[in-house]
């Protein structure tokens, strides 16, 4: 019993969609079909570029791609590309986070080109369809 417990909770923890309902929330692309999101507790910002780009940025691989910057407490960014793993960067330069009118609100979700964020008051885990994302929060981060 005690294993089957543990394996019930990891999936509950591992997972978002799991252990909440999160309701998907519609957040408007601009012109370019940039979308830009922060948590409500503004210690984290999200830009999703589409495939092609956006304006001055195109991403490496062509995109769609997925950024997040958390700004305390120490600065890093989350990229998440349309192919493999996310990567995790500590030493950003062109640190700006975190402003905007667009708040994604604990206990909902957002979703574009098959990337889905779950936004909570425990912090933000997006993924793409395969599998590969990120989690963060003031406590904790991930890239896989």
């Amino acid at each position: 019993m005690t294993v089957l417990r543990f394996v019930l909770t990891a999936l509950l923890f591992a997972t978002p969609a799991l252990a909440e309902d999160f309701t998907p929330m519609r957040i408007a692309p601009n012109s370019e079909g940039l979308v830009h999101f922060v948590m409500p507790s503004e210690n984290i910002e999200c830009f999703y570029t589409p495939k092609g780009g956006a304006g001055v940025y195109i991403p490496a691989d062509g995109g769609p791609e997925l950024s997040c910057d958390r700004a305390e407490p120490s600065y890093l960014r989350f990229v998440l590309g349309a192919q493999g793993p996310a990567r995790m960067i500590k030493n950003v330069g062109d640190q700006s986070c975190c402003g905007g009118e667009n708040y994604l609100a604990y206990g909902r979700s957002w979703q574009a080109a098959g990337f889905t964020c779950w936004s909570s008051k425990s912090g933000l885990t997006c993924e793409r369809d395969d599998g590969h994302g990120f989690l963060i929060s003031r406590a904790k981060v991930d890239a896989y």
